[in-house]
């Protein structure tokens, strides 16, 4: 434990480059997650980007939720006059029971309110269930827009499109649906403030065809990508495999226990990366113990915060050029300079 809290006070005094804030679903950490509350708050806090998880209404309409399954962040599981939407679908290999957004038009899905996701470790979150819409992707850049005209400076979009195969076999083409609404706002340019993300890679590719804006291939410590089915990241991870990614991603988004371990010492993948000429966005901190390596936990109560600032340091000793996080108002004093 003295070893890493020490390595972690070390990170926070040497100089580094400045990390790009980007906001995890919003201000998770403070509103419902995937609500426009959460992305104006996470604006306000400081953030460079704030991310939207799309997924794909009944009518073809790009809306933010973390899954194509509404219960966990909506209360469509005690609206009646949708009970018979519940089913069952193989997605990415994993059977899922529940409500989907495909299977609900846009004036359906507005009828429902968001909901806090992780409520027991979120207790505040909760006091804002039932007050929010799902929002559409054209809402969220509308306030984005509205956001930049107050606060005076560009804000950045960075969405992930979810299971976009999956959503393929189903007739729903949310790689096209995407190009085209950021194409609508001039938002599909090299110099435009905009990732885009997937876990998987054929939609990356075919996006690298579509549009100048940047691409990410997010991976994980664990599985590979769902539409590769004999690929694994940790093969996307070594040398070669970071040069095919810097074919068509312009970055990857790695999780955190990827870019340091459990003592806090970087793992290398940054520096390896960044001579593949990627960039590194680590995913995703958050300030609760539950989320926190032991070491920097406080008490026992998952809930509870733990030592965020120790952990972000650890990240920018690393080299990372943006981190995920859910409380940009947390981040925002500890980048290393000015915006980006």
């Amino acid at each position: 434990m003295r070893i890493f809290l020490a390595l972690a006070a070390l990170a926070l005094a040497v100089p580094a480059q400045a990390q790009l804030i980007i906001a995890h679903r919003g201000a998770s950490g403070e509103r419902p997650e995937h609500t426009l509350a959460a992305y104006e708050r996470a604006i306000d806090a400081g953030a460079d980007f704030i991310e939207p998880d799309l997924v794909v209404t009944k009518d073809l309409v790009l809306v933010a939720r973390h899954e194509n399954e509404l219960s966990d962040t909506t209360d469509v599981g005690s609206r009646d006059e949708f009970t018979d939407r519940r089913r069952n679908k193989e997605i990415d290999g994993r059977l899922v029971n529940g409500w989907f957004a495909e299977d609900f038009t846009l004036p359906e899905l507005r009828t429902l309110r968001a909901r806090e996701r992780l409520p027991d470790l979120r207790r505040a979150n909760a006091r804002y269930d039932g007050l929010y819409q799902v929002p559409t992707l054209a809402e969220i850049i509308a306030l984005v827009r509205a956001k930049e005209a107050e606060r005076g400076h560009r804000i950045g979009l960075y969405p992930e499109l979810k299971h976009p195969t999956f959503l393929l076999t189903q007739g729903i083409d949310s790689v096209d649906l995407l190009v085209t609404a950021l194409g609508k706002k001039g938002l599909d340019t090299a110099d435009a403030p905009v990732f885009i993300q997937s876990f998987e890679v054929a939609p990356l590719k075919r996006l690298d065809k579509l549009t100048d804006a940047r691409l990410v291939q997010l991976v994980s410590a664990e599985g590979g990508p769902a539409d590769e089915a004999a690929a694994t990241y940790a093969e996307m991870l070594t040398a070669t495999g970071l040069g095919e990614i810097a074919k068509y991603a312009d970055a990857i988004g790695a999780e955190l226990r990827l870019i340091a371990g459990t003592d806090g010492r970087p793992t290398g993948l940054v520096e390896q990366a960044h001579g593949a000429g990627l960039k590194v966005h680590a995913w995703t901190l958050r300030k609760e113990n539950a989320f926190l390596p032991e070491s920097l936990r406080t008490g026992n109560d998952p809930a509870v915060a733990g030592d965020y600032a120790a952990a972000w340091g650890v990240l920018a000793a690393a080299g990372v050029d943006g981190v995920f996080t859910d409380d940009p108002a947390l981040a925002a004093p500890l980048r290393r300079s000015a915006r980006p």
